[in-house]
């Protein structure tokens, strides 16, 4: 068993099963609250669990009645938690007791070699797919040659601005770099907030201590030249200059271009923030194109997107997204499989883009019309994804949320100004070191 999960199994062998008993108490509540249908008289009722965004999960619940009709195989939606390091936890607790009550788990691109163990081995059912699929997807989700995933969407991060107010302030295009983005972000905050506009903050990120950080302080690292945590042949690459320059300098925005409630943000506090009109920039998901030029969004039509920007090296953008897998303990392994090639499908795909501005794993999307038309940035996203930053999920295996969940609390505190750079990253090699055993 990997290690991560050997060490969440343990609230079993000890009598500790308070957790765990609060999990399935969650999912039971969660059945009876979705609304969906009961197990049907042939038993093959098929349970998946989801991201719980308002617009993805309608998308889904269409997508999943559809199937139902198509194949007479009753589907319940739950709602996995909004954190993806929450996520994975309950994911742990249910597959770490080998529950039956899960039959379709949404993955994140950087948990198949942590979830290996619990999956089931797709290659036989998709062999003659995968060609069709981002060839660096399906790589991230073969794990010792089982095919573990399938890609459904896949994410790379977007910097949001408020193309009015740049254009107010005589900005006729977006920051090009990090040192850019600062001197704009500050210029404009500080005329909108002369012209009574107090609550105006230049750009928000997703500072809180959670995966959402490992991303952002990942891109900034890159960025300026400072590795890439574990680089592929293993070496730590974390107290570096550029990393130290990188962190430094956005640990500068804190209070002064960014709300000091910043180091508190996951993906839907920015978005809410900026959504609102309070924020010039914002860094955030493709997710929240479709909610931020929605017909009741203040800002619609006042928002564009471009690439982040460069720091002293290029710029980095981290590759995100999630799979659709299988529960090795699904006591219906082939509806389950079937409910997998339906949502991932080319049309499933197409309905998560043009109603929740998700950008596909299936490479003819980027070409379609349909979806060009009503999302323009997502053709332009594909050069951006043959170049986007891995994190050291592979590389690493099992031990990549505890390598994570360190850097993340490391530069956590940098931001928050409980510990210089020189100090959390020296300390931070020095966990590392004895996480991989260098």
């Amino acid at each position: 068993m990997a290690k991560i999960v050997h060490r969440h199994s343990k609230q079993y062998a000890n009598g500790q099963w308070r957790p765990a008993c609060a999990a399935f108490l969650l999912l039971s509540i969660c059945i009876l609250l979705t609304g969906c249908r009961g197990r049907d008289s042939a038993g093959d009722a098929i349970t998946i669990i989801l991201d719980p965004g308002a617009n993805s999960f309608a998308v889904d619940q269409q997508l999943a009645r559809e199937f139902e009709r198509e194949t007479g195989h009753a589907v319940r939606l739950l709602k996995a938690p909004a954190s993806s390091t929450e996520r994975l936890s309950q994911y742990l607790q249910y597959l770490g007791a080998e529950s039956p009550d899960v039959d379709v788990y949404q993955v994140d691109v950087i948990w198949p070699a942590t979830l290996e163990n619990h999956l089931a081995d797709l290659s036989e059912s998709f062999t003659t797919e995968t060609a069709a699929f981002l060839p660096a997807l399906i790589a991230n989700n073969t794990i010792n040659g089982k095919l573990l995933a399938i890609p459904w969407y896949v994410d790379v991060p977007l910097l949001y601005y408020r193309d009015d107010l740049l254009r107010k302030y005589g900005f006729q295009e977006p920051p090009a770099t990090w040192d850019e983005l600062t001197t704009m972000a500050a210029a404009v905050q500080r005329g909108e907030r002369m012209a009574g506009q107090a609550a105006l903050w230049g750009f928000v990120w997703q500072g809180m201590a959670y995966e959402g950080l490992t991303c952002n302080a990942l891109e900034w690292q890159v960025s300026e030249g400072g590795g890439r945590i574990v680089a592929e042949e293993g070496a730590i690459e974390v107290n570096t200059p550029g990393a130290r320059r990188a962190f430094t300098r956005a640990a500068g925005w804190v209070g002064s271009i960014s709300p000091p409630g910043v180091t508190t943000y996951a993906e839907e506090e920015c978005r809410q923030m900026f959504q609102s009109g309070n924020a010039v920039f914002m860094r955030n998901w493709p997710y929240a194109y479709s909610l931020v030029n929605g017909n009741e969004s203040p800002v619609a039509g006042k928002v564009r997107t471009a690439s982040l920007p460069a720091g002293s090296a290029g710029r980095a953008a981290v590759l995100g997204g999630w799979q659709l897998a299988v529960s090795r303990y699904s006591k219906n392994p082939a509806a389950a499989t079937e409910l997998v090639r339906y949502m991932t499908s080319r049309h499933g795909q197409k309905q998560e883009a043009l109603g929740a501005s998700r950008l596909p794993t299936r490479l003819a999307l980027y070409d379609d019309p349909d979806i060009a038309s009503e999302f323009p940035f997502i053709p332009t996203m594909r050069h951006t994804l043959d170049n986007a930053v891995a994190r050291p999920s592979k590389v690493v295996g099992v031990d990549y949320n505890e390598v994570s969940t360190y850097y993340y609390q490391a530069v956590h505190e940098i931001l928050t100004g409980q510990n210089s750079a020189d100090e959390a990253l020296s300390n931070l090699d020095a966990l590392l070191r004895k996480v991989l055993d260098q």
